[in-house]
């Protein structure tokens, strides 16, 4: 018996929300001071160093169970499978859902209900459940579906990875014009074809990096008291995800049996361009084997950072020949990775 990905299927929102927008926002220094430099200025660094041009934001009528669940209609459509069948619907966020122009976060029901409730499944038998993971929720539910069916109980599970992060920014900070919104959603089943999950690896760091992400006051101190919003240390994420994705990477390949050369590509969590170029050259570098071309598809650009939804998501794409220059095909080896808020890291070998 096999584990694979039998189906996959993702939600971009339609707004686009390009760089030039954020011209005119009042970006402040975290002690409420104004920066010296002027916002095409800041936007043009931001630019340089994320990769980002543009990112997509929900419309205002959708949450982030809504997405997901538009997302897991695609995926069960492309398994060709009844939902009704499903054992398992593990939905991975981090802020449940969240309405415009409120101050709360919505965790009641939880997400994988309302998507389940969306989906109209009516077999008591498939378990609903959230899964708070930072930005490797999705990879980490993925893992999860995997143990479900190695156990025995088990034979086909959704996990999605869902977010609108476009709703807990601080609109101060230019770290906001990292973040999107959007849903990516993969049906896992036990199958006998060749190939599937080979190996995984997750470690999760906070002894010293817990708060690395974290929530916080806006930068305009005189305004929204009561309001938190997400918040990053980002030079100590840089370092620590520098030193330590590579070799759980490693790890995780190791462990698969198969060698550096048999890796076709590598699906990493869509954070910071510059991040993920360096990540990967560092991994290669531990196998003393030069970086090849076109190894790491890159959604950034277009779609910025949607935490849990960006591997998915890129996945869909690929798959769906809507990426240039990137192509998934039969027997291909592919490495699944991802780092965020916990501080916590995982991976997964997959030969597709």
């Amino acid at each position: 018996m096999n584990i694979k990905i039998t189906g996959v299927g993702s939600y971009i929102p339609d707004t686009i929300e390009k760089n030039e927008d954020f011209c005119q926002h009042e970006f402040l220094n975290t002690d409420g001071t104004s920066i010296k430099n002027s916002n095409e200025v800041i936007i043009e660094k931001f630019k340089s160093i994320t990769g980002i041009v543009e990112r997509r934001y929900a419309e205002p009528h959708l949450t982030s169970s809504d997405l997901g669940a538009f997302a897991a209609e695609k995926a069960i459509n492309d398994a060709n499978i009844d939902p009704e069948e499903l054992d398992y619907i593990i939905v991975a966020h981090n802020f449940g859902d969240v309405k415009p122009n409120t101050i709360q976060s919505d965790l009641l029901p939880c997400l994988a209900s309302r998507v389940k409730h969306s989906l109209r499944i009516k077999n008591p038998k498939c378990v609903a459940y959230d899964i708070l993971f930072g930005c490797p929720g999705w990879i980490e539910g993925v893992i999860q579906a995997q143990a479900f069916i190695k156990a025995g109980m088990a034979t086909k599970c959704l996990v999605i990875g869902t977010e609108t992060l476009s709703r807990v920014v601080d609109k101060h900070d230019r770290d906001s014009m990292i973040y999107s919104d959007g849903a990516g959603a993969t049906v896992i089943e036990a199958t006998d074809e060749e190939g599937g999950i080979l190996a995984h690896v997750t470690e999760s760091y906070t002894y010293d990096e817990a708060y690395y992400l974290y929530f916080g006051n806006s930068n305009k101190q005189d305004l929204y008291s009561d309001t938190r919003y997400l918040k990053m240390h980002g030079r100590k994420i840089y370092e620590f995800a520098l030193n330590h994705v590579p070799v759980a990477m490693k790890a995780c390949l190791d462990k698969s049996g198969y060698g550096i050369k048999d890796v076709k590509k590598i699906l990493i969590h869509q954070a910071n361009e510059k991040m993920d170029e360096a990540i990967i050259k560092r991994f290669y570098k531990l196998y003393n084997t030069p970086t090849p071309e076109h190894i790491m598809p890159m959604s950034i650009h277009k779609l910025g950072n949607s935490s849990v939804a960006t591997v998915p998501t890129l996945f869909d794409l690929i798959k769906n020949n809507k990426l240039e220059n990137h192509s998934i095909n039969k027997g291909d080896v592919i490495i699944f990775a991802s780092v965020g808020g916990g501080m916590h890291i995982n991976a997964f070998v997959y030969k597709y």
